[in-house]
Formats: structure tokens, sequence, C-alpha cells
């Protein structure tokens, strides 16, 4: 009985309280209701978790939106006022200096068949570090064919190469050639056809610009010939040596004819005034070469057995009082291999400023020498597509031709 009691006591308890509580805070929404601040325009309310921040609510009600005109949509980019509340969502430009191209589909023409995927997207972004090539290639960005592919990847022709935005670097503006220029390159090609040219490179001219120069041989070419859709070296010659320059106009004879020269079955033939009287018995230098750089930055190459092979072959051509014509013709393609190569042997050549000791550079310099007596005279290939044999030579140019001929004045003399 005690016990039944105490049930019924609970039950009253758990539902009085609750409803006691309800109607004491009713009483106190309708006494904050009729307060003036509640009618006002604005409420505000203190949150119990954030005291020191407030929230302002409106109690006025929400205007409604405007109808658009007909054909119009509210994700349209939209001019005047509206646009300048989203300036600080509006995409960033790239930095000076730096522009970004969109997604570009390069179609894949006979070619450019046969390259590499890494160095067709190189070609393509100039400026972009192979870091960045790499990434892209390796996120699978660049897609041949709408396929993923490796930087090693071959293309064929017909292939579609989607190449994603990047940012490159803008170029600076280069001193264009002038006419005077462009045409004594264009009177220097000495051979030429659908898939090569040949120029006869006048000396002090570089094959290419860069290292302070505004420009080489190839962007003179290329600026006289604005319509050549394709013009790359074949090699290279130093800045000083005049002679034969082989340029292919098509990528494909650019593969052939650089493969040739890595299998050695093009042959060039250089001549070389060189210092003292060249002892026929020397036929041969097969000396390693090594590359090294002086404290200010200037390149140089040495005999070094740490060096690479090298092997030049020697012939006596003509012999003059206190110097001697050589036709010397590399068989490997080291730098500066020739003129370290006779300096080995005992005999600089002439005007060498590199690898000439200062009395003999004077002495050339009093008989009217001004330049590097190297002149690649000859080159030996096979035409790309066609397979004939070629042999072309080129004449001395004035500066040569006049040396030579003053020494040929004091002494006359044969090997």
């Amino acid at each position: 009985m005690i016990g039944l009691t105490a049930f019924n006591l609970l039950i009253s308890v758990g539902i009085l309280l609750p409803l006691r509580l309800l109607t004491r805070v009713r009483q106190a929404v309708d006494k904050r209701q009729s307060t003036s601040e509640y009618n006002s325009n604005t409420l505000t309310i203190q949150s119990c978790i954030y005291p020191s921040k407030r929230y302002v609510m409106s109690r006025k009600p929400a205007a409604r939106k405007k109808p658009l005109p007909r054909g119009k949509s509210r994700h349209q980019d939209i001019s005047g006022s509206a646009r300048s509340g989203d300036a600080g969502h509006a995409r960033a430009e790239p930095p000076a200096g730096q522009v970004q191209k969109g997604v570009q589909l390069v179609p894949v023409d006979e070619d450019m068949a046969g390259q590499r995927v890494d160095n067709f997207i190189l070609a393509r972004l100039r400026g972009v570090p192979k870091s960045v090539v790499y990434r892209i290639v390796r996120k699978g960005e660049v897609r041949v064919n709408k396929g993923r592919v490796k930087p090693d990847t071959r293309l064929k022709a017909g292939d579609v190469v989607r190449i994603p935005p990047v940012v490159q670097q803008t170029k600076p503006e280069q001193v264009a050639p002038g006419d005077r220029v462009k045409s004594v390159m264009e009177a220097a090609v000495v051979f030429e056809n659908d898939d090569m040219l040949v120029v006869n490179k006048p000396s002090g001219i570089a094959v290419h610009g860069g290292s302070g120069l505004s420009f080489g041989l190839i962007e003179v070419l290329r600026s006289a010939r604005p319509q050549a859709k394709f013009l790359e070296l074949v090699h290279r010659l130093d800045r000083d040596t005049s002679g034969l320059v082989m340029v292919a106009k098509k990528r494909s004879a650019l593969r052939v004819l650089q493969d040739e020269l890595r299998q050695k079955r093009i042959r060039k033939h250089y001549h070389a005034l060189v210092t003292g009287t060249w002892v026929s018995s020397v036929g041969r230098v097969n000396e390693p070469l090594l590359r090294y750089e002086m404290p200010n930055g200037e390149r140089r190459v040495k005999v070094s057995a740490e060096g690479k092979e090298s092997l030049t072959l020697f012939r006596c051509l003509q012999r003059f009082q206190g110097y001697s014509l050589v036709e010397a013709s590399p068989v490997t393609g080291r730098t500066h291999q020739i003129r370290v190569h006779s300096a080995w042997a005992g005999h600089p050549i002439a005007g060498d400023d590199k690898y000439m000791d200062e009395a003999s550079l004077k002495a050339f310099r009093a008989v009217g020498g001004q330049r590097l007596m190297l002149h690649a005279r000859a080159l030996e290939f096979t035409l790309p597509g066609s397979g004939e044999a070629m042999k072309l030579e080129a004449p001395y140019d004035e500066a040569f031709a006049k040396v030579l001929k003053e020494l040929e004045q004091r002494s006359k003399g044969a090997c």
C-alpha cells in the first residue's frame, strides 16, 4: 500500500513539474514581447557559446528577387555593380613576365611522327622547366588520343596530343635581324633542296643566339624565311669558325642527318692555318679531351686522361714561312677538338686567342691576321630521302684568303 502511494506521487511530480516550467517560460516570453526592444527593427541575440560575438538578425521581410529578362541566367557573368562584388573571386592573373595558355590539341603530322612525347611537349612549351613537363605527363594531364602516355612514348602520324594549361615565361623582345644580315645569309647558301640547306657561315656569327647575342645563323634564316615551318641546326660550329653548316628543313631529315653523324658516316674536312712547320709524319692525334671552366666562367678544353675519346686526322696541304696550311678531319665531334689537338701537336691554329700564346698571337696580327684561321671547307654526306652522295666545298672568305695570299708572297712551298 505504501509502495503504491509513493508511485502515484512520483507520477504526479513528473507531470506537474514540466507543466509548471513551461508555464513560466510562456509568461517570460509574453513579457519580453511586450517590451519596446523586441518591437524595434533588429533583435540582438547574445550567444551563450561565444559571448564575445554578436549576431544581428533582421526582422524585415526578405526582398523578393526581381525576375530576370527572358534568356538570361543568374549564373551568367553580369557586368556593372553586381560584377564588382565578385572581384575578390576573380581568377588570379599570371605574374608579370608569364602567360598561361589554355588546353591545346595538337595533331601530329608525318614530319612530327617518331618524336618522343616529352620532346614534343618541350618544343611547344618553351621556357617551362623540364620537371614541370615530366610532372604533367606522369599525372596524366598530357594525353595522346585521349589516353595516358609515358614520356618515352613515340608519336605516330594522325595522333592528337592534349597539352594542359601551363604558365610559360613570356619571351623578351628580341632585336630582329636587319635586311642586310638576312641578305648576306641567304647569299651564303651553297646548297638547298626540299629537305635541307647548307650555309657557308661567315666567321664572327654564332650558329644561334644566346649568351648575350640577340641572334645567330638559325634566327636569321627563320627571320628571312617566315613561311618556313621547320628550320633546325643539324650540327654546330664555333662562332669564330667559318664554313659549311647543315640546316634541316624537315624533322625527318634532321633525324636522318643526326643519325648519320652519330654513325660517323658524314665526313667533315676543315682547313686550318697553324703556326710552325707541320711534320708530315703527324697524321693523327687521338688524345682524350676534357672540358673545364676558367675562374671567370670561360669554357675551355684540355688533353686529359679523364676526358672523352677523341680522334682527328691531319694532312699537310702547304707550308709557308712560319706557318702551315693543314686539312683536319675530326672523326669524333668534341668541343674545340681541332683547336686543342693542333695545339697539343705543337702547332696552335693562328688567331686562336684561347690556345695560342701571346707572342705567337702578336706575330700573327703583324701579318694582317684578324680572325681564327679555321674554316669548315668540305662536307661529304648522303642526301636524306634520295640517298644521293654529295660532296660540297665552301670557298674561303676575304679575310682568310688575304692572309694566305700575304704568306704566299713571303714564301712559297708545298708539302
